[in-house]
């Protein structure tokens, strides 16, 4: 199985951006009329940051131009073809900072995103937008330009003034958002990206029996829960009792379950934290990433005990039970997800039993998990099949 790859953090704390950090409406002259200028205030908290994709829900992201064909230019600026009059969109929410005429790059349009990032859009026929604008995902900014024969937008990346390979973040074939984490950490004047995770596929070590990528070959794939040995799995909170389940009337997207205060909260699975923050009502959240794209989430800790780019092995403690963010008694908020979509973390765990179930569960690419429990009986074994 694939790993991830090593990141080694300075002694600052790793800072996480969300899609309501705030951002200042307001640029100097320089930030109106330089492309390539320093984020202020960017890296003034930590030398480093990291930014979660893996939650934007699809208004939050477009490709610049849908029907667009993008190549990446030694530049690393990616060249996006398309038809004359198509319309340029902002690939997330944001502000402009720059709007005006370049002499080489005709009307370019410069986006500071509340990630962090910087998207740059060039050689628009004509800019719709103004500095100081705030715009939406998806937003028509601009009309592509034809240069010798040939229309495009010639679009970048920026962090603090420099470019990153544009596939770092989408899938140039597919134009699809990379389902990830990213790490950015400053170093001197030099800004570092790194993936943790990649479109759920790039995972730890978790099994010595998982694939490289289930879904190469197949758009399905089966996991048989009752083959994974014990040392592999968890209980996230042992000796609990449920308090809330999983939907109802309310919706809830995971599983309330209790003990005692400050009680030990152990990781499901092998995995990778993607996510270690305060996080709006979740109070202190973990994120895992674990094989196949799930992931398991765990929240209101009273403290969480490891950090971003972790590699944590099932049953360590991660963190301890608390009443963070929304919450009216300390316990644990504990979800599962596959490839962005939740669902019932009992299709996994027997709460009551606090093991794993009889059951295999079968993965679909497009996200949906079907749990088919086993059943034995006189020898005999059979199958209930629940979709989910």
């Amino acid at each position: 199985m694939k790993s991830f790859k090593s990141i080694i953090l300075s002694a600052a704390a790793v800072m996480a951006l969300s899609a309501f950090t705030p951002v200042k409406k307001k640029f100097s002259p320089a930030e109106q009329q330089q492309i390539s200028v320093a984020t202020p205030g960017l890296f003034a908290r930590s030398s480093a940051f990291n930014v979660d994709f893996s939650s934007l829900r699809t208004s939050d992201y477009s490709f610049p131009l849908p029907v667009g064909k993008g190549e990446v230019q030694n530049d690393l600026s990616l060249r996006i073809i398309t038809k004359e009059g198509d319309a340029v969109k902002a690939m997330f929410e944001g502000d402009v900072r720059l709007s005006r005429k370049h002499p080489d790059m005709g009307n370019v349009i410069v986006l500071r995103h509340r990630n962090g990032f910087e998207t740059v859009y060039a050689n628009n026929a004509q800019n719709l937008v103004e500095v100081g604008q705030h715009v939406k995902a998806g937003q028509t900014i601009a009309i592509v330009g034809t240069k010798t024969g040939q229309t495009y937008c010639d679009f970048a990346i920026m962090v603090n003034g420099g470019r990153i390979n544009p596939s770092t973040i989408v899938n140039v074939k597919t134009h699809a958002l990379r389902r990830q984490t990213l790490l950015c950490q400053k170093d001197g004047q030099y800004v570092s990206v790194s993936a943790i995770g990649d479109d759920g596929t790039d995972v730890a070590d978790v099994d010595s029996d998982f694939e490289k990528d289930p879904f190469e070959n197949n758009s399905t794939f089966k996991w048989d829960l009752t083959q994974i040995e014990h040392e592999k799995w968890a209980y996230p909170l042992p000796g609990s009792k449920v308090i809330s389940p999983y939907g109802g009337r309310r919706r809830h997207a995971g599983v309330d379950i209790k003990t005692v205060p400050n009680d030990n909260v152990l990781a499901a699975f092998d995995g990778v934290v993607t996510k270690s923050s305060p996080y709006f009502g979740y109070g202190n959240c973990i994120v895992i990433k674990h094989a196949y794209g799930l992931e398991t989430l765990y929240s209101h800790q009273s403290k969480n005990l490891v950090k971003v780019g972790d590699k944590v092995k099932a049953g360590q403690v991660i963190g301890l039970t608390g009443r963070t963010g929304r919450a009216t008694t300390a316990h644990l908020h504990f979800e599962t997800i596959f490839r962005g979509r939740r669902f019932d973390p009992a299709v996994i765990f027997d709460h009551a039993n606090k093991s794993l179930q009889q059951s295999t569960l079968t993965l679909n690419k497009n996200g949906r998990v079907t749990s088919e429990k086993k059943l034995y009986a006189n020898g005999q074994k059979n199958a209930a099949t629940n979709r989910m």
